[in-house]
């Protein structure tokens, strides 16, 4: 036996949406109900596990032989769920070395993430059956009596579910065998075993602060809410609609209470309706939806797992976040972050209103440090300085930048003195002119214009609306190999659509083949395309377009230039980095990832100097790119 190709179909009192697979697993109900498999691209066998059917011994045994492929449509699932049923321990689990995941497949080439949705976008013969979804919620989920539903309740429909699960089976093969000319290169397999590894270890959380968090969050919006009923005598002051009214009755008209809009209603609201609105914004914090998914994914040694999604962006290749997402936490401010986490685990919420105005702002900024270390161990949490700026430099040999990288300058200064053609520095001469550079870096590097530097929230620094687009001319001016870059790139992808050929520009290449656009990166990874073809953008010029998951999550014709291709390679480019640096730190416990920084778990004498160190060294195939890795130790997480 050289390969399997496995699909299950399972039974869980937990929501697997909600919780996580490794969550899931943890139910003393689980169940696997039926085991599909193929072996060597044989014949597809349903083993009708709830019936009291046994897996073959052979196939049993092909699950812990690494030298044995196993491939499943999101294989996390498959082998997380087959670890448990084959007894292993919560954070034991079956080696990922043998694994495979034609999901990963799916999104390396830049197809959609679902099974169904693949087998349509590559118009299998075979398509995943409609079927599925109400069987799913008759077999997979409890019953309303909260119990699981028997085959033998509905035998047909039970012979109708192991139809579904053997034709899940076939498509899997069916995407294996259509993509076989366009294989997923093993380095990249590699960096997926890596990832399973940092997902199967998990990341511990203070589960003491994360239900004290909950409960001072429950608190402050009673508490809060009866202030505004107080104030307004609205029934539901958190309704939006009586909100707005009572505001226009009394003198204010709202048109939203975004953020920016109700920090600028701030600052000329009269002070009773300012209280309203401040009120207001307490009482919208969602912090607390984070402490709610830490409860819900926590496995019972305390761990959360299964937060990192391999390729979950297919335009980068960058992950993406689920569960608590790690990407997506709020920043802390507070001086006293220490004093404001032990106030909220001990559960002291009178001291703590004592001591802050905005108790649902301290929940918000404490979120980050629920993520602890073991006992007797440490947070070394390292991160690059400036990753995409150094790669865009590097790549447009826009020298005066990698200069500044080089001689530890500021390239806001930097930026900004080159804009002006005056010297810049920070809290010094010229110092009011940093502000400028350092949005021009943030909104003008892929193409942006004066649309971009608005949506950065430049009006908002108190940038003037004439200033803006003599911003981006003297950005622009001062940056004339990254706009080359742009253009260079256009024209590249455009000639290689047009004559479905290979060019090259700034060490990246782009290839046109069986019907793809591939852009490969210095790392020899390749970024995908689906059917690429020329069309007409809103102001009558060419464009590339080429087959996509949209804003709406939907597979459709998308449109892109080449400012918005260096943006993907940037992005693409300084994924690679950071994956350099995992494999280069593999050795240690890394816990987490987010975009540039690393989460490693590790004893109190590890060096922080040294992970430091080891993290910034430059990829082989990156010669001549300056890195820089910053860092610091912590016995919570936090942003230093």
């Amino acid at each position: 036996m050289q390969k399997i190709s496995i699909d299950i179909e399972t039974y869980s009192d937990v929501d697997l949406k909600k919780c996580g697979v490794y969550k899931y697993v943890e139910s003393p109900n689980f169940a696997i109900l039926l085991f599909g498999y193929s072996v060597d691209e044989g014949e597809v066998k349903v083993v009708d596990l709830a019936s009291g059917v046994k897996i073959p011994d052979d196939v049993l045994a092909a699950l812990e032989d690494e030298n044995v492929t196993k491939w499943a449509y999101n294989a996390n699932f498959e082998r997380v769920c087959l670890s448990r049923f084959l007894g292993y321990e919560t954070g034991e689990y079956l080696s990922p070395v043998g694994w495979k995941c034609s999901k990963v497949w799916a999104a390396y080439l830049g197809l959609p993430q679902t099974l169904k949705d693949v087998g349509a976008a590559l118009d299998l013969e075979n398509q995943k059956l409609d079927e599925g979804k109400a069987l799913i919620r008759l077999f997979s989920v409890p019953n309303r009596n909260g119990e699981r539903t028997k085959p033998e309740s509905y035998p047909d429909k039970w012979q109708l579910f192991k139809v579904y699960n053997k034709r899940d089976v076939v498509v899997e093969m069916a995407i294996q065998s259509r993509l076989a000319k366009l294989p997923v290169p093993e380095f990249v397999w590699e960096e997926y075993r890596l990832d399973q590894e940092i997902n199967d270890r998990g990341i511990a959380l203070d589960m003491e602060l994360v239900g004290n968090a909950i409960m001072f969050d429950e608190r402050s919006k009673t508490e809060l809410t009866a202030k505004m009923q107080e104030l307004t005598n609205l029934e539901n002051p958190n309704s939006v609609a009586q909100m707005k009214k009572w505001l226009v009755e009394n003198g204010l008209e709202v048109d939203s209470f975004g953020k920016k809009d109700v920090a600028e209603l701030l600052k000329t609201a009269p002070a009773q309706l300012a209280e309203v609105l401040e009120l207001r914004q307490q009482l919208s914090k969602s912090s607390v939806k984070k402490y709610q998914a830490m409860q819900n994914a926590v496995c019972s040694d305390g761990r959360a797992r299964g937060m990192f999604v391999f390729i979950g962006a297919n335009r980068t290749g960058r992950w993406a976040g689920r569960l608590v997402q790690l990407q997506n936490l709020p920043q802390n401010h507070i001086s006293d972050l220490e004093q404001a986490r032990e106030i909220v685990k001990s559960g002291d919420f009178e001291t703590a209103k004592l001591l802050y105005d905005n108790i649902p702002q301290v929940l918000s900024e404490l979120i980050r440090t629920a993520f602890v270390p073991c006992d007797g161990m440490k947070f070394v949490v390292s991160d690059f300085s400036a990753i995409e700026a150094r790669v865009i430099a590097w790549l447009a040999g826009e020298d005066w930048r990698t200069e500044v990288f080089k001689n530890g300058e500021d390239i806001y200064c930097a930026s900004a003195s080159r804009m002006f053609k005056v010297p810049v520095e920070k809290h010094g001469i010229n110092g009011h002119l940093r502000q400028k550079g350092k949005i021009a870096e943030l909104a003008l590097g892929y193409g942006g214009s004066v649309g971009a530097l608005k949506a950065m929230g430049a009006l908002e620094m108190g940038l003037q609306e004439d200033e803006l687009k003599p911003l981006v001319d003297s950005w622009r001016a001062a940056n004339p190999h990254i706009v080359r870059l742009w253009w260079d790139v256009d024209k590249a992808v455009k000639q290689a659509v047009k004559e479905r050929s290979r060019t090259e520009t700034h060490g990246v290449k782009f290839i046109y083949q069986s019907g793809f656009l591939f852009i490969e990166l210095p790392s020899k990874r390749r970024l995908a395309y689906v059917k690429p073809r020329i069309g007409e953008n809103i102001f009558g010029g060419e464009s590339v377009t080429y087959m996509g998951i949209g804003l709406n999550k939907k597979w459709e014709r998308l449109e892109s230039y080449g400012p918005k291709f260096v943006e993907n390679i940037v992005q693409a480019i300084s994924r690679d980095i950071l994956c350099y640096a995992m494999k280069t730190l593999s050795y240690c416990d890394i816990v987490g990832h987010v975009h540039d920084e690393l989460i490693v778990e590790c004893n109190q004498d590890v060096s922080l100097s040294s992970v430091c160190e080891q993290m910034g060294r430059t990829p082989p195939w990156a010669e001549g790119l300056l890195l820089r890795a910053d860092g610091y130790e912590c016995k919570f997480y936090k942003k230093d």
